[in-house]
């Protein structure tokens, strides 16, 4: 339920930024969002289309790119892409890794008229 937030928040910011550039209408929004984010881009898309019906924002395209989690281990520095849910380290074993990449969350561009 927290896309409802998420949605609005993008929203907002898309028609600030798109009336600051004197924009009329946007055509097109680039989201960057990390596996971990706990965000579901189906939800996105339906709270968008809803919320963006009497905006500059209608009609406008949601691309999503999804950065896929990365971690690096606290002890040897290892870097790797988990492929399950145990975050132990496959090179010396320590558990308790640092994320390093996949808890992203913006917008990273959009495309106006």
């Amino acid at each position: 339920m927290h896309e409802l937030s998420v949605t609005e928040s993008i929203l907002d910011i898309v028609c600030r930024h798109a009336t600051d550039a004197g924009a009329q209408r946007v055509k097109r929004i680039h989201l960057v969002i990390g596996d971990l984010a706990s965000i579901v881009d189906d939800s996105v898309q339906f709270y968008f289309d809803f919320l963006s019906e009497d905006t500059c924002a209608r009609g406008a395209e949601l691309v999503f790119e999804r950065i896929p989690t990365r971690l690096a281990c606290r002890t040897c520095g290892h870097g790797w892409l988990p492929d399950t849910g145990d975050w132990t380290c496959p090179r010396c074993g320590a558990v308790g890794a640092q994320v390093v990449a996949g808890k992203e969350f913006y917008v990273d561009s959009i495309e106006v008229e």
